[in-house]
């Protein structure tokens, strides 16, 4: 086993070995710490993935899937289901930014934990939730592709339950405790597909084996239809896609923030990377068959999700119906089946990830100032509040897609891929997505324009002006990560461009 290999085994053993630390330390400061050292060791672990990795083959029978590093060893043999992990240039730019927004609210913990429980459970679950994350992007089988997948499911269901709301009354009591069954019933329902999507696959090919499935060559044409329909259905969930979206407000708003800044940040990007790795990979004809779908269904998403965003009157609610219209972004690209699209699909979903995460990291710390995220009582922050105003209007005008800034290389992209497809329908959904972009320009602005202008309201007249040393940690690397991806795409584009080749190879 290569020095790569075990870093890959690392990636995963430590956050396990982590959360087992955290769980097992008496105190609960102690603890904290115990596991922001975890989620430290696992963000380098990860980052280190990108070193000694091999290149790729010219060779068209190398397959469509070639990991740098891979761990393939015996699992439960009388079943032949083997523990397979590989990262490569789609996976790792994800499990790089699973394991850096871990590690954020981790440390943020350090500074503030939620009402509700001690930061011990806290962080132990953040802990488990980064195991599952990461496991799904790491999976090249596809049993333990659904096990990883369905590991986030109960300790995200508690840290919104158990440390989520705005109280500890029973109104506020009932509506996290709505908000966790709703995720976690609308998950179960994505899972209940995707487990017999997964069970079609098995069954006709005779194998779970995510390398030797890509390309979908064992598999009629009648398989990979049904196959394509129950993945693409449990990953629209996931992303989630609309109109499957609902569950996604409630769970941000009653979540605390760092399980909306997990949330937004990566759990989302399960079900793309899912689309793009698993549904699309495993089942191209069924891709190429429902690929219309897709683009009208990731269309409507971006139009209803700026246009819910308009009508917004809660600063979470409002972030979490961005994420809708910021996904559809990512599936018209996925849809279009395109090397642009699918590229830009990728760095749409790290794009996301990056700046919902600061713009939940804000909304928390605005709300936990302020004691309100209503829109109508958040006037004239930039007056008491420069320094969170002006970092607030970053973010935004990077989720709006400013040029030079990470937000706008995702969805500029996805446009010229649907235009690049060709055909009237795929012209008409690209026109529709660049209003959808005007649409969310103009619910960010207005955004803007009612909590950082005006004279201040009596909520924020009284806010402190300062930031706190870890706020200041936790976001800056959100920051100059913003920035570096914007000027320098290549970051994403670059470890992505060959195994994106690879993998349209197969839909050729």
């Amino acid at each position: 086993m290569s020095f790569g290999d075990l870093l890959l085994v690392a990636v995963l053993a430590v956050p396990v070995l982590g959360a087992l630390a955290v769980a097992a330390t008496p105190g609960d400061r102690v603890a904290r710490v115990v596991g922001t050292v975890a989620a430290g060791l696992t963000l380098v672990a990860a980052v280190a993935l990108v070193g000694g990795r091999s290149g790729y083959s010219t060779d068209d029978t190398a397959g469509a899937v070639r990991p740098w590093h891979s761990v393939d060893l015996p699992w439960v043999p009388g079943l032949d289901l083997r523990f397979h992990l590989g990262v490569d240039g789609i996976s790792w730019p994800l499990v790089v930014l699973t394991a850096l927004l871990t590690l954020l609210c981790c440390g943020y913990s350090l500074w503030q934990v939620p009402g509700g429980g001690s930061g011990r459970a806290l962080v132990a679950l953040l802990l488990v939730v980064e195991v599952g994350i990461l496991g799904t992007f790491l999976a090249l089988d596809l049993v333990l592709f659904f096990l990883f997948f369905e590991v986030v499911l109960l300790p995200m269901y508690a840290i919104i339950v158990g440390w989520g709301g705005d109280g500890t009354d029973p109104a506020a009591l009932h509506a996290r405790r709505r908000a966790g069954r709703k995720f976690a019933l609308y998950t179960l329902f994505g899972s209940v597909l995707l487990l017999v999507g997964v069970y079609v696959v098995v069954a006709a090919a005779g194998t779970a084996d995510v390398v030797a499935l890509t390309g979908g060559t064992d598999l009629s044409r009648n398989t990979q239809l049904a196959a394509f329909t129950l993945l693409a259905l449990a990953f629209a969930v996931k992303s989630p896609l609309w109109p499957l979206h609902s569950w996604l407000p409630d769970a941000h708003t009653q979540a605390p923030t760092v399980g909306s800044v997990l949330l937004a940040g990566v759990l989302l990007k399960m079900g793309t990377y899912g689309l793009i790795r698993v549904a699309v990979g495993v089942a191209p004809e069924g891709a190429r068959w429902a690929a219309p779908v897709l683009g009208v269904l990731a269309v409507a998403a971006i139009l209803v999700g700026s246009l819910v965003c308009l009508a917004q009157t809660e600063l979470k609610r409002l972030i979490a119906y961005s994420s809708v219209g910021h996904m559809g972004f990512v599936l018209l690209g996925v849809a279009t089946l395109t090397a642009t699209g699918i590229q830009a699909a990728l760095i749409g979903n790290v794009a996301h990830g990056i700046i919902t995460g600061l713009l939940f990291f804000l909304a928390g710390a605005i709300k936990d100032r302020a004691h309100s995220g209503a829109l109508t009582k958040l006037a004239g922050l930039r007056e008491t509040a420069p320094r969170l105003s002006g970092l607030l209007a970053f973010a935004a005008v990077a989720s709006l897609g400013l040029p030079g800034l990470a937000g706008f290389w995702g969805e500029a992209f996805a446009v010229v891929a649907a235009v690049e497809a060709g055909g009237a329908l795929w012209t008409t959904l690209a026109v529709l997505a660049a209003v959808g972009g005007a649409l969310t320009a103009a619910y960010l602005l207005r955004l803007l324009r009612r909590v950082t202008h005006g004279p201040p309201s009596p909520a924020v007249a009284t806010l402190r002006p300062g930031l706190a040393g870890a706020e200041l940690a936790a976001w800056t690397p959100l920051v100059l990560l913003v920035l570096a991806v914007g000027l320098a795409p290549t970051l994403v584009l670059g470890v992505a461009e060959a195994p994106v080749e690879a993998l349209l190879g197969v839909l050729r």
